[in-house]
């Protein structure tokens, strides 16, 4: 089976959403990464616009768990400030509109 072509069937559901029957601040992210791994990268950011500052978080992470890089504490606080704050900002526009 070829993981870019296979359908979105494999998603798990957003339980929060399932319950309240309002979205979650992830919601989204799972058919971002799905657009992201089809090459879709505008609609993956539309879908969920945290989805690039997670992944240069992640990408920052592991970098720096193997070459200690010079200020990479204030890098990290730095990039896990604007991811959280993306996905705050996201969800607050959700709620809103």
């Amino acid at each position: 089976m070829n993981i870019l072509n296979a359908d979105d069937s494999w998603m798990l559901p957003c339980m929060s959403k399932k319950m309240t029957g309002m979205d979650c601040p992830g919601c989204g992210i799972q058919r971002s990464i799905s657009l992201l791994m089809k090459g879709e990268v505008v609609d993956a950011f539309f879908m969920y616009p945290g989805i690039y500052p997670m992944f240069f978080l992640f990408v920052f992470l592991t970098f720096d768990w193997f070459f200690k890089i010079k200020y990479g504490e204030k890098i990290k606080l730095t990039l896990a400030i604007l991811t959280i704050g993306t996905i705050l900002i996201n969800y607050i526009i959700k709620l809103i509109f």
